[in-house]
């Protein structure tokens, strides 16, 4: 297998989107009003903690200053179309400037940031600009007076505050590298979602195009050619989600050849048929097993599965050739019938995977392959071996799909209040985002 995918690989594979993600204006909402409780552990890591004395500016003598509380009033992203996301920080310092003094100090940070691609492949927040003002805005000691800004800078070190601004943030770089982790479907097949470029900013949100590549025992393999090129959908503006994912059709008959190609769906299919139960209906079964054997089907794809997405439905086209043959000790192939099937596909989401499963086989036709045992007319091939494969390959392949496919998604959220909305080429998946517990 590995020797075939190596020859298979094309030396420069075509780059091109087969899904994506739209987080809307809500969701950066959301992502910011999570990042808050963050951003203020962090603030108050970097500003009181006794180990970090070169926060505050003064002589070499210990300074009298003393940041005493850190409060974030305000954590707000907003999208600035082509270019990138303003981050609007509002934190009030307690500050102890002598014994039994307090006053409180408003510090406003706004940041430029935008998302580069780096040269790992991966998504990375960069600040463009950062600008600290501050501000002082109450004091026990000399209510009426203001202090100037140049002043207040004299006591505090901002800038400090802004050559790391993006951690504020929760942790985005790192969760930008988790969305392209590697995520296993079967035990020998994975996939992973590459982005194409660094995202768009528009007023509809942030647009990310991603790429799946599959693995299959460790070697990257070939996929087939998107006939349609694939562009994120535009969404309505009034979107009541914080995400949308889209996905194209050849996104899903591309992950089904990739599980062809892994042999997932290499069925064997017990009966209740025998060679001495057949042999009334095909006559040469007799003399070809003189013993009465159980008879096995074993079923192999001849065609690549396609699956077609219209407006309101998805179907699961598959050609397959079922080996019929006696099961013991060896199995011993004595026909070969082609089943071409079609079944509608179910989808669903659960936290971050989409489910699949394939329930009812809606048109099925057999015809004769190959033959040991003389003609056998199309009518008695599917007497005797329609029910079984009705009944038998939609639930081989529903064990293969059970656990589901991972979706894009980022390490420390899941999506809830999710809906599936299939169109002709593609499918959405509006979506909100929900932090997840963490721990340590």
């Amino acid at each position: 297998l590995s020797i075939l995918l190596s020859l298979l690989v094309p030396a420069h594979s075509t780059r091109s989107p087969d899904c994506g993600g739209i987080l809307t204006p809500l969701g950066l909402s959301y992502f910011a009003e999570v990042s808050k409780p963050h951003a203020e552990t962090v603030l108050r890591q970097d500003l009181m903690a006794p180990t970090a004395p070169d926060l505050l500016v003064g002589s070499t003598k210990p300074s009298r200053t003393q940041i005493n509380s850190v409060k974030v009033t305000e954590l707000a992203l907003s999208l600035v179309p082509d270019s990138g996301l303003r981050l609007s920080v509002d934190v009030d310092l307690g500050i102890a400037p002598a014994p039994s003094t307090t006053k409180v100090i408003r510090l406003s940070i706004r940041a430029d940031l935008h998302v580069e691609m780096n040269p790992e492949g991966n998504l990375e927040l960069v600040t463009s600009a950062c600008k600290p003002t501050m501000e002082e805005v109450q004091s026990t000691e000399e209510i009426e007076s203001k202090s100037s800004s140049s002043e207040l800078d004299k006591e505090i070190n901002v800038d400090k505050v802004c050559l790391e601004i993006s951690k504020l943030l929760l942790s985005p770089n790192e969760e930008l590298i988790s969305l392209t982790a590697q995520f296993p479907i079967t035990p020998s097949c994975q996939l992973q979602y590459l982005p194409l470029a660094a995202p768009v900013f528009s007023q509809q949100g942030i647009t990310i195009s991603l790429q799946t590549t599959f693995q299959v025992a460790g070697m990257a393999i070939p996929l087939p050619v998107s006939p349609v090129p694939f562009n994120m959908p535009q969404l309505a503006s009034s979107s009541p989600a914080h995400l949308t994912l889209a996905f194209s059709e050849h996104f899903f008959t591309s992950l089904f050849f990739a599980l062809e190609m892994a042999g997932a769906f290499n069925m064997t299919i017990p009966s209740a048929l025998t060679t001495a139960t057949l042999a009334p209906k095909i006559t040469q079964m007799g003399s070809l097993f003189p013993e009465d054997l159980p008879v096995v089907l074993q079923a192999v794809f001849r065609s690549s599965t396609r699956v077609v997405l219209e407006e309101g439905k998805a179907a699961l086209k598959l050609f397959l050739t079922v080996h019929v043959g006696a099961g013991s000790p060896a199995f011993q192939s004595f026909l070969s019938v082609n089943a071409d099937m079609s079944a509608g596909l179910l989808l669903s989401v659960a936290n971050t995977r989409i489910m699949i499963s394939a329930p009812v086989i809606e048109n099925i036709e057999l015809s004769l392959a190959a033959s040991d045992v003389g003609p056998v007319p199309d009518a008695l091939l599917e007497e005797l071996f329609l029910p079984t494969i009705r009944t038998e390959v939609p639930a081989q392949i529903n064990v293969v799909l059970s656990e589901g496919v991972v979706l894009p998604h980022i390490s420390s959220f899941t999506y809830t209040d999710t809906n599936v909305v299939i169109h002709k080429d593609y499918i959405l998946v509006p979506c909100n985002l929900q932090l997840q517990g963490r721990t340590g």
